[in-house]
């Protein structure tokens, strides 16, 4: 019995891997700035952020159909207040501002790190942008699905893939 071999020819197989080889490597290249370090902490337990304060500095949006990572335009709040989250020292609440309103959340522990729940905010009147901005940031703080620390850098990744990045700030100025 003979069996058949494909054998096809290795100039279109060496092309097609090439291009596969840079499509894989241009887009590990365009993710860079949202894919955590080695050593950073996925899904840390909140004790950790006990009485620590962030400040949203980058918000990337999910991929669009070319693969490509876009990052969304962060304003400066009404009379530049900055968004920003704050975990307080007893590790049971969140607050912070959206650069127009208030807002504050529970903190749950589990198994799997924590979640946020009961987020309430003030109703302040903002621009229409604003509101649609702050609107889009607590469904984010809502519906996040992993967080990871690395230093004074914390991402939170949300079910849509999009990637709020955050820096550390003193926290002696509530």
């Amino acid at each position: 019995m003979k069996t058949a071999i494909f054998s096809p020819s290795r100039g279109p197989i060496k092309r097609f891997f090439l291009i596969l080889s840079c499509l894989g490597l241009g887009f590990l290249t365009a993710c860079a700035n949202v894919i955590p370090p080695c050593n950073a902490k996925t899904s840390p337990p909140s004790g950790e952020f006990r009485n620590t304060k962030w400040e949203l500095v980058r918000w990337n949006l999910a991929p669009n159909t070319k693969g490509e990572v876009r990052a969304r335009q962060i304003p400066q709040g009404d009379n530049s207040n900055p968004i920003q989250i704050i975990f307080d020292a007893n590790g049971e609440r969140l607050s912070g501002s959206t650069g127009c309103n208030r807002f504050t959340a529970r903190i749950t522990e589990d198994a799997r790190g924590f979640t946020l729940d009961q987020i309430a905010s003030t109703k302040m009147a903002c621009t229409p942008q604003r509101m649609e901005l702050e609107n889009d940031f607590l469904y984010e703080l809502n519906d996040y699905r992993s967080i990871v620390r690395n230093g004074d850098q914390l991402l939170m990744i949300g079910a849509d893939r999009e990637v709020l990045s955050f820096i550390q700030k003193n926290n002696s100025s509530k």
